[in-house]
């Protein structure tokens, strides 16, 4: 038995050693990995300037038309931008800016008029109805703040988490949906938010009141989310400060991809975006709860995951970004593994395909939150389970791969169901 494990164990180094010599090097990953966040963070800035633009003609031009435009600009504003979501949770620089772009969720009466149903402050936050659309000034922690031009710089330095409460969002995607939508008020029912583009017309036919301030603030919100958005993208470039804190240690780079794999599989999707929800039957634990479009989020979120490891990404004008990729890495060391991870990532976009098409056919996802509604719940949970299970490939990568210790992000909804009761 000893001597047939040596000949097995020998035999196996030599299989490996074969395979080691046509692996990459982690640097090479590395450098793919980087490729591909620079072109996602720079298509997400192309389609914000694309959002922009159609702001800018809502704002300009009320209509139904106009409304729509900015609206299929939003949602189109999305894909790219969810398959970012990856590079949180390793990369630091990304977790320290992402909250100003994807904050979620908001209270949105800080922001603009809600219905009464919204209630009022809360001992949580007394802001949660502020509506600063219809108050040029307002106390905040005992100052006097002059809001009576909004500008970015009033959304990002003193209104998003005002007074340091995080559901006090007022910028970002999720800011922006809400002033395109309006509050989502149909509960478990078809339909979305139905904001009118009356909301934007100046005088005499203005719904909402305030519609300047209203537009003063969309503007605000879109060009902030652009200037962000252009602050990511070149901290990717060569020479960039995200780029060069992933590259300076090759062992902890790769650490970093699989930390954001992991920690957005498990704690963060298949936990906080779609188990906690199902377990609160509550629509508005939808992530783009306004617009109905959390089937598309969740479906992109899923799909980043897989490009990164496969490291190949088609950028929104058809140019593929591909290179050395973690995929690769695996392989040689375990070919077996890697066979399995790719397995499970299709399986998982399988289950987030059917969500996402079953959506696109009237079947929304806060329909699908409903108590009781047995297909919904099969459909989200079919995520989930993809999400859970290929987390843990991802945690046998990391053994296999000899790195360090690495701990993914939890979630209460999957690690302590009671508490999320409590």
């Amino acid at each position: 038995m000893t001597r047939l494990f040596a000949a097995t164990s020998a035999l196996s180094l030599c299989i490996a050693s074969t395979a080691v010599a046509d692996a990459p090097s982690k640097a090479d990953v590395l450098s793919t990995y980087a490729n591909i966040a620079e072109a996602k963070y720079d298509d997400s800035l192309i389609a914000a300037k694309t959002l922009q633009a159609a702001v800018n003609a809502l704002i300009a031009d009320p209509s139904d038309a106009t409304l729509n435009a900015a609206r299929a600009a939003w949602i189109a504003a999305r894909v790219p931008y969810q398959q970012t979501e990856v590079y949180r949770f390793g990369n630091a620089i990304v977790d320290d800016w992402e909250g100003k772009v994807n904050a979620w969720p908001l209270d949105e009466g800080l922001i603009d008029y809600v219905d009464a149903a919204y209630g009022g402050p809360s001992d949580e936050n007394e802001f949660a109805v502020l509506n600063v659309i219809a108050n040029p000034s307002f106390e905040l922690s005992g100052e006097t703040i002059d809001a009576g031009k909004i500008t970015p710089a009033l959304l990002s330095d003193t209104l998003h988490e005002a007074d340091g409460i995080e559901a006090n969002v007022a910028t970002g995607y999720h800011a922006i949906e809400f002033l395109l939508w309006g509050q989502d008020l149909n509960g478990h029912d078809a339909g979305a938010g139905n904001r009118p583009y009356t909301d934007y017309v100046q005088g005499d036919g203005c719904t909402g009141g305030n519609c300047d301030r209203r537009g003063q603030y969309l503007s605000a919100a879109t060009d902030l989310l652009v200037s962000d958005l252009e602050w990511m993208a070149a901290q990717w470039v060569e020479g960039g400060e995200a780029r060069a804190a992933l590259t300076a240690d090759a062992s902890a780079g790769v650490s970093a991809i699989l930390t954001g794999m992991g920690s957005l599989s498990y704690g963060e999707q298949a936990g906080e975006r779609m188990r906690l929800g199902l377990m609160l039957n509550d629509p508005e634990e939808e992530h783009d709860c306004f617009a109905d479009n959390t089937h598309n989020s969740h479906y992109y979120d899923g799909l980043g995951i897989q490009n990164v490891y496969l490291g190949s990404y088609t950028r929104i004008d058809g140019t593929p970004v591909s290179g050395a990729s973690l995929s690769d890495l695996v392989v040689a060391t375990d070919p077996s593994l890697d066979t399995e991870m790719k397995a499970k990532l299709a399986n998982t976009m399988q289950a987030l395909g059917r969500l996402k098409s079953t959506a696109e056919a009237g079947f929304a996802y806060d329909q699908m939150l409903e108590r009781g509604n047995e297909g919904g719940e099969a459909l989200i949970m079919g995520g989930v389970n993809g999400l859970v299970d290929q987390t843990k490939t991802i945690e046998r990568i990391v053994t296999v791969l000899e790195l360090d210790q690495i701990e993914f992000e939890g979630s209460d909804s999957l690690d302590s169901p009671d508490a999320v009761f409590q």
